[in-house]
């Protein structure tokens, strides 16, 4: 997927931005910038898709982005229609937000590491995520030296961290080409929003005024997956969401999300997340007592 180009609202009399988000929605498209973003979601519903991986988003989700790394935050619609469906917190840094040589020194190497392997994205979790998350609310409420304080401070914190996986696979290219924005967004809008019907290739090629065969070159490009695989794992995402907060039958839960036969739907979910959905939903149940 192209992404599109965003430029960070950083005000003069700061170093970095930091930006709390309120609403219904992210109020975002699939985009890269050439600052780190440290995201921590405190309240969602929907899923994150960083570089080639999309991941059902839940409170608590903390992640480390690199430098023009693509990606974006999507609030599901069913559940954004409240202006408090959405609550996360932001930060974007370049790494000479404290002058050109400050990763040069010898105390900075292990951040220097650190923002090397966040170029694939990295979630955080374990008891540095609390550490963390508890960090940048601080830091959110915090002005002056106090603000550089807090994000030094979560930045050692992570560089010294063991429970940061990364996001992306190791063979992810972004194609970071500011072209065909416009034709991505409308055939994203297009699918997202038609994830419990039948998705037709022909009807989203049209969407984005492409042949099928010029439209499944086009997305396997810019996605690295193909269609088929793309809606599987974002209907895999809607679904673990669903056995997670209800105990709605799996058959039903299937069909909400668009699988037509639920051999088809254990099967693709097994592909993706390992375990069956009954099976996750009793994991589900096990961790969260």
């Amino acid at each position: 997927m192209k992404p599109v180009f965003e430029k960070t609202p950083q005000r003069q009399w700061e170093s970095f931005h930091c930006e709390v988000v309120r609403g219904s929605s992210y109020n975002a498209t699939w985009h890269f910038h050439p600052e780190y973003q440290l995201t921590l979601v405190l309240k969602s519903h929907g899923h994150r898709l960083v570089g080639d991986k999309i991941t059902p988003l839940q409170a608590g989700d903390l992640v480390l982005l690199g430098s023009n790394l693509p990606h974006v935050w999507h609030q599901e619609e069913a559940h954004g229609q409240s202006s408090r469906a959405v609550h996360a917190i932001i930060v974007r840094f370049l790494e000479t937000f404290l002058g050109g040589d400050f990763l040069e020194i010898p105390e900075a190497e292990p951040v220097r590491r650190l923002l090397k392997r966040a170029a694939r994205g990295l979630h955080i979790t374990g008891r540095t995520r609390e550490v963390v998350a508890d960090k940048m609310q601080r830091l959110a409420a915090s002005q002056g030296l106090e603000r550089v304080a807090q994000l030094l401070s979560i930045l050692e914190t992570l560089a010294r961290s063991k429970e940061v996986q990364p996001i992306a696979s190791a063979g992810f290219v972004p194609n970071l080409s500011r072209d065909d924005q416009g034709r991505m967004e409308r055939v994203c809008n297009f699918i997202h929003t038609r994830l419990g019907e039948p998705i037709d290739r022909e009807q989203v090629a049209a969407e984005a005024h492409l042949s099928i065969g010029a439209f499944s070159r086009f997305f396997k490009l810019r996605t690295g997956k193909t269609l088929p695989e793309y809606v599987n794992e974002l209907r895999v995402g809607r679904a673990c969401r669903l056995l997670a907060e209800a105990d709605t039958k799996v058959t039903d839960v299937a069909m909400e999300c668009g699988f037509q036969n639920l051999a088809n739907f254990n099967r693709r979910f097994r592909e993706i997340t390992k375990v069956t959905p009954r099976e996750y939903r009793r994991q589900f149940k096990q961790n969260a007592g």
